[in-house]
């Protein structure tokens, strides 16, 4: 009885933080995610050359959820991180058809497609598993590199005090099928924005959100049958 008695308690004192994490971290699947920006806003149309010479155009990526970030080949700090933890949502990510996964470099003079090919051998003989059917590295003109780093809210430039010489954010950003910036809600009630690419209690919360995204599309469908 006395074992009953401490676990009931437990249940009373634990239930209200259990039922908080779960709506806010975006468990149950009515609610949505924040649209980030105007209402209007969407990510500025672009063309880019990936690794194997392919063009990957906002229109081709219409109609999937893909994570984006920005890295440099020859990045002496935190790109092999985020590589990593790309990899990581990619496997965590794939029973879903329709989600891709887009890695700009900040450094397009010396990122050729050549050398993101060369990047990508490099982490897949470091245990890094990259599946190229959804997932490019592109390279470009700087300035639409750059430009298009602001159309997602985070920075990009040339810094010569920066290690490798560039500045570009750490953050991964979910774009939703329309092409528009999407952002779950933390534990206190505020917006995301971004998902910091180097932490890995970051990745599983991008997992989450974007689980509830697939289930934000999937429920216009349900509702129609009913």
């Amino acid at each position: 009885m006395k074992i009953e008695k401490i676990t009931l308690l437990f249940l009373i004192l634990a239930l209200p933080a259990i039922m908080y994490f779960y709506l806010t971290r975006g468990y149950n699947n009515f609610i949505k995610l924040e649209i980030i920006g105007e209402a209007d806003y969407s990510i500025d149309d672009f063309s880019f050359i990936n690794q194997e010479n392919d063009t990957i155009t906002k229109d081709s990526l219409l109609g999937s959820i893909y994570v984006a970030n920005f890295f440099f080949t020859s990045c002496p700090t935190i790109c092999p991180t985020m590589t990593r933890n790309m990899s990581y949502l990619q496997d965590k990510l794939s029973v879903y058809p329709n989600i891709r996964f887009l890695s700009h470099t900040v450094d397009p003079d010396n990122d050729t497609p050549e050398k993101l090919s060369a990047y990508i051998n490099l982490m897949q003989q470091k245990n890094i598993s990259i599946d190229l059917s959804n997932w490019d590295f592109v390279t470009g003109d700087k300035d639409k590199l750059y430009a298009s780093a602001a159309n997602y809210f985070v920075n990009a430039s040339v810094d010569s005090l920066a290690p490798g010489g560039f500045l570009h954010s750490e953050y991964f950003i979910l774009i939703d099928k329309q092409g528009r910036v999407r952002s779950g809600i933390d534990i206190n009630g505020n917006v995301v924005g971004a998902y910091d690419g180097t932490n890995e209690v970051q990745m599983k919360d991008l997992i989450n959100d974007i689980n509830v995204l697939m289930a934000e599309y999937k429920r216009p469908l349900k509702d129609a049958k009913d």
